[in-house]
């Protein structure tokens, strides 16, 4: 599985400033997490992102974003977004926005 560099940049402009903020290599590609809880990840497919179950109605919507699934199971609360739909600033941002809310919203581990 290969990296998308360009993506990653995207997001890690779209995360600076944001406090507990880290970043890692992982599911083959890179994530990042929110004090310690996984927010958002890349690969060369595009970005799965964290947004909780309250807000899969709207970005399912969007064309391009798909249910997260793994070995055929569907992740309720994650979505994935393609390359094309992370192109669009405000639509990446969108989601990545609605990640840090729900993570924000867990408990402390």
């Amino acid at each position: 599985m290969t990296r998308d560099k360009g993506l990653e940049a995207l997001i890690d402009e779209d995360l600076d400033g944001q406090p507990g903020i880290t970043g890692k290599v992982m599911f083959g590609g890179w994530v990042w997490l929110l004090d310690e809880k996984l927010l958002v990840g890349v690969r060369h497919i595009g970005m799965l992102a964290r947004i909780g179950e309250e807000n899969e109605s709207w970005a399912l919507k969007i064309p391009g974003v798909i249910p997260m699934a793994t070995r055929g199971r569907r992740m309720r609360g994650w979505v994935r977004a393609s390359v094309e739909v992370c192109a669009d600033d405000a639509m990446r941002r969108r989601l990545i926005a609605a990640a840090i809310a729900f993570v924000q919203a867990l408990p402390e581990k």
